[in-house]
């Protein structure tokens, strides 16, 4: 078992570390800012894509959840990352153009939307 304890100055200034185990304090460092590198990325990407899905229920008239369905349906379509989808639709409502693959996959999944929509 590892066991790792951090005995801190100032709140984010780190000043000395003990380490019991196996594993060396720098691996685990190095682990941490690898963690901590991807959530900020992980975090980044979910404001764009809440930003999208709020865009998508105004102009869409829908929930929350059909309208994330709505984006990872485009992102699928385009195979494209979702963040990078909901950046583009984002970009888009501030003026920039709408990628072609990215426009004609949103159309097809909107007409697919209202479709299911309208159906008895």
């Amino acid at each position: 078992m590892q066991r790792t304890t951090v005995i801190q100055q100032e709140w984010w200034d780190l000043r000395a570390e003990a380490t019991w185990g196996n594993t060396p304090a720098g691996r685990d460092v190095v682990a941490l800012r690898a963690e901590n590198d991807q959530l900020r990325r992980a975090l980044a990407g979910r404001a764009v894509i809440d930003q999208a899905r709020g865009m998508v229920m105004v102009l869409t008239p829908c929930r929350r959840g059909a309208a994330r369905k709505l984006l990872v349906d485009v992102s699928r379509q385009c195979d494209a990352r979702l963040p990078e989808v909901a950046a583009a639709v984002v970009a888009a409502w501030e003026g920039k153009p709408l990628p072609a693959h990215v426009q004609r996959a949103l159309r097809r999944t909107l007409r697919r939307f209202h479709a299911e929509r309208d159906r008895p």
